[in-house]
């Protein structure tokens, strides 16, 4: 890399008197701040500068290993310290007029890249230089221009994975079992009365017969899981701040699937009165008008349900003797706004799930991670007896950040359940997931700065149990009368409870 940076160093006060102490000083700056922490004859360099009243004019010409707004912070540091006392003047701010960054890429972008705060980008095959306009103090100070190279380059590596799967490598595979459905199960239970579509997008009623289903459900995962396990439930917050995601990493790039919240300006009946008025006179809500009343978005509504508990243990230090945090929530529903179209009940914008979250050391992490694995093999094999198969993928933490691959850090993944989807045999999409296990190592600890006691790496998991999704697996495969289900399930779901029927 090659950093070309024209800016200055705005003071306090005039120091064209003191312009003679310059050159000494630009010199020892060059053979010392510059270069600390670079290799031999790397590093950052002062070439032509100049004083001119308040300021000094520098133009700095640098490598990775000190980058050019790197420097001139320094070297604005380095001036307080040679003549905060002795001029009786201070650096008030560092900024540049012109800042010029040549990269060398790993691979050729195949399109157009797109980076906001730049004021130009060009590649040359896998050469690429951008270019910056004035650029303030908190720019420089705050690594925008870091964290802009690191995007160009996630971007271009971006484009070559387009297209491709993510890692999966097949785990384990039930035996085949015959199916007893070979239809669409939102049909038919839309049809037999059991489910409604709400009034809002990608959202379901679910009438006595299905809310059964689901508690039979619920049920088995506290018999099976959360009990033996010890489980313990809590109840995490529904509306997540923006400061929650930027800590968790959801920041990166779950904006298009979110529903915001956004709260009022204000409370005063006045700023409402003319929305209240315009529906009183035309019965239609004016949509236009509640939304100039209306404040930026503070955040939005649960979209992985986990990161809102962190909150709870951010900044403290937790003893031994909790150890391993076994938790669980199901209050509440989680909403996210589905692309591609919605398809059934397995996959909406608004749906049901409990959340298990665990903490521990690496190793009470990973053995709370196989010991969901073993509890949810046998409800699936001995309870539900789906046809369905284990594969190690893509840590969901990383899907959601846009990034690709597997975790350098083997024991740190995400297992998914897969369950065949009888009505889709041969579409290339009968497999569908509808359960997961993810250990994700110190990922939320740190961003959340929770520390142990003993101060080992404090450690986390979660897994998602998605109602819907458990419910569109089990009628895909075992149709909708009870009598035909294994044992196991009519036993507990009983009786057919009595509907709702319309005339």
């Amino acid at each position: 890399m090659r950093f070309h940076l024209e800016g200055r160093l705005v003071l306090s006060g005039d120091i064209s008197k003191a312009a003679s102490e310059m050159p000494p000083f630009i010199q020892e700056a060059n053979t010392t701040i510059l270069v600390k922490g670079a290799p031999a004859g790397k590093g950052a360099h002062v070439g032509v500068f100049n004083v001119r009243g308040d300021a000094l004019e520098v133009t700095i010409d640098s490598d990775e290993y000190v980058r050019a707004h790197d420097a001139l912070v320094r070297l604005g540091k380095f001036f307080g310290q040679k003549f905060g006392r002795k001029l009786a003047v201070g650096v008030r701010r560092a900024e540049s007029d012109s800042y010029t960054i040549e990269m060398e890429l790993e691979k050729e972008p195949l399109q157009l890249v797109r980076i906001p705060l730049v004021e130009t980008i060009r590649f040359d095959g896998k050469k690429c230089t951008i270019t910056f306009g004035k650029l303030d103090e908190k720019f420089l100070a705050e690594k925008y221009v870091d964290r802009i190279i690191t995007l160009i380059q996630d971007k271009v590596n971006a484009q070559h994975y387009a297209g491709k799967a993510e890692h999966w490598e097949l785990v384990w595979k039930s035996p085949e079992r015959p199916a007893l459905n070979n239809q669409d199960p939102t049909a038919q239970l839309e049809k037999e009365g059991w489910i409604k579509r709400g009034a809002s997008r990608g959202q379901w009623i679910h009438g006595p017969e299905m809310t059964r289903l689901f508690r039979v459900f619920e049920h088995v995962v506290e018999k099976e899981l959360l009990g033996p396990l010890g489980f313990q439930e809590m109840i995490f917050p529904k509306l997540e701040p923006f400061s929650v995601w930027e800590r968790s990493g959801h920041a990166k790039g779950i904006y298009p699937e979110v529903y915001y919240v956004c709260p009022p300006k204000s409370r005063d009946p006045l700023l409402w009165e003319e929305v209240i008025d315009h529906y009183r006179i035309t019965n239609e809500v004016p949509l236009e008008k509640i939304r100039e009343r209306l404040d930026l978005p503070l955040g939005g509504m649960t979209y992985a349900q986990c990161p809102a508990l962190w909150t709870f243990f951010q900044g403290r230090t937790i003893a031994n003797d909790r150890m391993p945090i076994r938790v669980f929530d199901r209050s509440g529903t989680s909403h996210r706004y589905e692309s591609g179209g919605l398809h059934g009940i397995e996959r909406v914008d608004e749906f049901h799930r409990i959340e298990l979250v665990w903490l521990g050391t690496r190793f009470q992490t990973i053995e709370t991670g196989a010991a969901l694995n073993a509890s949810y093999k046998r409800v699936f094999e001995e309870t539900m007896e789906l046809d369905w198969r284990l594969a190690r993928v893509t840590p969901w933490f990383m899907a959601q950040e846009g990034l690709t691959g597997d975790s350098a850090e083997t024991e740190i993944g995400t297992s998914d359940y897969e369950g065949r989807l009888p009505y889709r045999q041969g579409t290339g999409e009968e497999w569908l997931e509808f359960q997961n296990v993810s250990v994700n190592g110190t990922k939320y600890p740190k961003g959340f700065t929770v520390k142990l006691q003993s101060g080992e790496p404090l450690w986390s998991g979660c897994s998602g149990i998605g109602l819907e999704r458990w419910t569109a697996v089990f009628i895909a495969q075992k149709g909708m009368d009870p009598a035909k289900w294994p044992l196991r399930m009519r036993e507990l779901y009983g009786e057919t409870p009595r509907g709702i029927r319309f005339l």
